[in-house]
């Protein structure tokens, strides 16, 4: 007799839940996206149920349930990073990991994430700040404030999109003359070691040193095979590691930020720790930066992921 057929289904609660991860999305990012989606449900199926689903409007999906899924958003970008998504999954009452919707938008600002960093004592890079229809400066204005040497980028968005890097004035005219819709950034350039730190439920993992080798990193370097060499971990002596490290611990409490992000800052020659920017939602493959950093403190893809994913279980499963 088969009595596994005579067995009670479980509750709901009693039962794991279901990991929906997100991907695609409608940001200039969907490439990226997608491709870290692919490669976190394929880790996660190993010790979760999964279901991966593909976002191509910025609504929530409505085969998610409060009751029975707990979210992985790899998202990037507009409705991904800056708290859309999160927002949507808050008043549906649906669990999530990663930052929650005020820190998303807070972090997705650039300039507001320098300041929050700023007051805390984490320094910052000399800029200033835009809206291309409102107030924008004349390339006489910006480099009597900060010099010829420049970088210019949108004030939110990610994985260097936008990004135009400056050495006189002839290319700052050019580039301001793009910059026609939203809010933009301009700071000083800095020629110096660029780093990278994934923090993990507020702690600092390793620092892993970006070497592209056009000396840009920008998004070809980023997503080219062999455009960019990694030292992970970077080759620091363990004072000035753990100088980086709670660098990043600090920007990462002082802008709200909860389970994990990528904080990423300039080494200078000077030795001077320079804040870029918080990544919220990194991209998540194998090869990408913060697993990169995970493998520094003996994590490996599958494990950091377990690890992401877990307070977010923790929350759904203590909910009434």
């Amino acid at each position: 007799m088969n009595t596994s057929a005579l067995q009670p289904t479980p509750p709901a609660s009693a039962r794991p839940p279901i990991i929906a991860i997100l991907a695609g999305g409608t940001s200039s990012e969907r490439e990226v996206s997608l491709n870290s989606g692919e490669a976190c449900a394929a880790a996660l199926a190993k010790h979760f149920p999964v279901e991966h689903i593909i976002i191509d409007r910025n609504a929530l999906p409505a085969a998610i349930s409060p009751a029975r899924h707990v979210v992985f958003s790899t998202l990037h970008g507009t409705f991904g990073e800056d708290g859309g998504m999160q927002r949507l999954l808050e008043e549906a009452g649906i669990h999530y990991a990663g930052c929650d919707a005020a820190s998303s938008a807070f972090t997705m600002d650039k300039t507001r994430t320098k300041r929050a960093a700023a007051a805390r004592g984490v320094r910052t890079i000399a800029g200033l700040t835009f809206s291309a229809r409102h107030n924008k400066p004349s390339a006489t204005q910006i480099i009597a404030q900060l010099g010829p040497d420049l970088v210019l980028k949108p004030n939110d968005e990610g994985s260097s999109v936008g990004l135009h890097i400056i050495e006189n004035r002839a290319q700052l005219d050019t580039a301001l003359d793009t910059a026609r819709d939203g809010d933009w950034l301009v700071e000083r350039r800095i020629h110096g070691r660029e780093l990278a730190v994934g923090v993990l439920n507020g702690r600092a993992m390793g620092i892993v040193e970006i070497r592209p080798k056009s000396g840009i990193y920008d998004y070809e370097s980023k997503y080219t095979a062999g455009k960019t060499d990694y030292l992970a971990p970077a080759p620091f002596d363990d004072a000035t590691a753990a100088v980086i490290r709670r660098n990043a611990e600090v920007a990462f409490e002082a802008c709200g930020c909860r389970d994990f992000a990528r904080i990423d800052f300039f080494f200078t020659p000077e030795n001077e720790i320079l804040l870029i920017e918080i990544n919220t939602l990194p991209g998540m493959t194998a090869t990408s930066l913060l697993p990169k950093s995970a493998a520094c403190a003996g994590l490996d893809f599958e494990n950091l992921l377990r690890e992401m994913v877990a307070p977010a279980i923790a929350r759904h499963n203590a909910a009434p």
